[in-house]
């Protein structure tokens, strides 16, 4: 018998929140925060160990709360005031 372990980011709130904190410890270039510097922390075997489908429903998610802009490149984020509240920049 398997035993399947509970994914920490399998709800998009959890994975979006996740996605905030990490693009508020990112210094933007031109306002933008380009999508690697979240990306790469988030999936990383060293660091988050999400998967591209927790990351991919985290990001849209924050969008659709007016947490993060993300263009329609999907090569950068903008960090929104309402998700900038939840993590402020240190």
């Amino acid at each position: 018998m398997k035993h399947i372990e509970t994914r920490p980011f399998a709800d998009p709130q959890v994975a979006a929140r996740k996605l905030l904190e990490l693009a508020a410890g990112v210094e933007p270039v031109n306002g933008r925060i380009h999508i690697e510097k979240i990306n790469a922390p988030f999936l990383s075997k060293n660091g988050c160990r999400g998967t591209g489908a927790e990351f991919g429903a985290g990001i849209r998610y924050a969008v659709e709360k007016g947490w993060l802009e993300l263009h329609e490149s999907g090569t950068y984020v903008r960090l929104l005031a309402p998700g900038a509240h939840l993590f402020p920049r240190q």
